[in-house]
């Protein structure tokens, strides 16, 4: 590979114009859960963890039966969500699936060993033969900082040399690395390898122009969370991107590029509209709270479900254009996963949705892809 380094697209001055980037395959639709402790059944009483976790493996198996094609599991380490060890969930629907891929999003890499880490997907992709991948980032909460005995100003550096092992470990079976926060490897192997050579690793990054630079230097697939504000505004990050993968020597196939958004899918626009939005106002007012935030107005919420806004919110045929518009915007999507319960909506109007998405959002999306 060409000798690229990250800071020559970290502010790049005016990305190279491309057009449009066609993946090589057709655009990939999946669910992303937070498993969220607050879920509510379809009477509205409050369901119990144990409810809520086994309702989510449900929605998993769900999410295959509709035709989807990828489920992942967040990380948190917060009360209100069930999500601290994702790979026992995603194992747990690999026992009752057998097409759908099951993948983090994300690990939180810095707060983890990335030899554990390794070892607990490799172990989930054996046992699905092949379906197993894994989303690794920095989690936009800190709470497993001081949790793991971690000093936050550590927070960059922590990342990037948990990622440099990681990779490491993915390469070779016996590993020769040192670094500053974890103790040396010295020709030790770490087992078990996975099925699949190399395991997929993608690379989930927010707004930081850097981690976008970092992705295409190291030719991982990019899966941005765009949660609020105008999709076309990341254009810039994701240029940055193809940028730095091509200067490295990277093909377009390998720099695939991912969007988790928010989203939800009723019958009508109408009707997803007015159930996803309570509780989603709850829900970013909460944590508003913790990060200075003013608390969520309708009118807010109603300028994210506009032509360029990020929510994913609708009818099957509204949700359908919508994300069209977004791969559009950012020159083209392999994949784009739905965050759905942020909404603590109830677990059979879940269902209802992953089954819409499936049969009826994404046969639209594919029709688009031929013609």
């Amino acid at each position: 590979m060409m000798n690229t380094t990250i800071q020559d697209v970290t502010t790049p001055a005016k990305p190279e114009p491309s057009g449009p980037v066609q993946p090589a395959q057709p655009m990939q639709l999946g669910i992303d859960s937070f498993a969220t402790a607050f879920t509510h059944d379809a009477a509205g009483s409050a369901a119990n963890p144990s409810e809520a976790i086994r309702h989510l493996v449900d929605r998993i198996v769900q999410a295959e039966q509709a035709g989807l094609d990828v489920f992942g599991i967040g990380e948190h380490h917060r009360k209100e969500f069930l999500d601290s060890a994702p790979p026992v969930i995603l194992a747990a629907a690999a026992t009752r699936t057998k097409r759908i891929r099951l993948t983090s999003a994300v690990t939180v890499l810095s707060a983890a060993d990335p030899v554990r880490v390794f070892q607990e997907f490799a172990t989930l992709d054996l046992l699905t033969q092949g379906r197993a991948e894994m989303v690794v980032g920095r989690g936009s909460f800190i709470e497993s900082f001081p949790l793991f005995g971690l000093d936050l100003e550590d927070y960059d550096s922590l990342f990037a040399e948990k990622l440099e092992l990681l990779l490491k470990i993915r390469e070779n079976e016996h590993v020769h690395w040192k670094g500053k926060h974890r103790a040396a490897l010295t020709g030790q192997g770490v087992y078990p390898r996975p099925f699949q050579n190399p395991l997929p690793v993608w690379l989930g990054v927010g707004g930081t122009p850097h981690s976008f630079a970092r992705a295409g230097a190291l030719g991982l697939p990019l899966m941005v969370a765009i949660i609020g504000g105008e999709t076309r505004r990341f254009r810039p990050l994701v240029e940055g991107y193809r940028q730095m993968g091509r200067r490295a020597g990277f093909t377009a196939e390998q720099l695939k590029v991912g969007v988790h958004a928010l989203g939800y899918v009723a019958d009508t626009t109408e009707q997803a509209v007015e159930e996803f939005y309570p509780g989603y106002a709850r829900a970013f007012t909460e944590v508003g709270k913790e990060r200075g935030w003013p608390p969520v107005t309708r009118a807010q919420f109603d300028a994210l479900l506009g032509r360029h806004g990020a929510l994913l919110v609708g009818s099957p045929e509204r949700v359908a254009e919508k994300i069209l518009e977004h791969s559009e915007a950012l020159g083209g999507l392999s994949r784009i996963s739905f965050q759905m319960d942020v909404a603590a909506l109830p677990h059979a109007k879940l269902m209802h949705a992953i089954e819409l998405l499936g049969t009826r959002v994404a046969p639209l999306i594919r029709a688009a892809a031929k013609g």
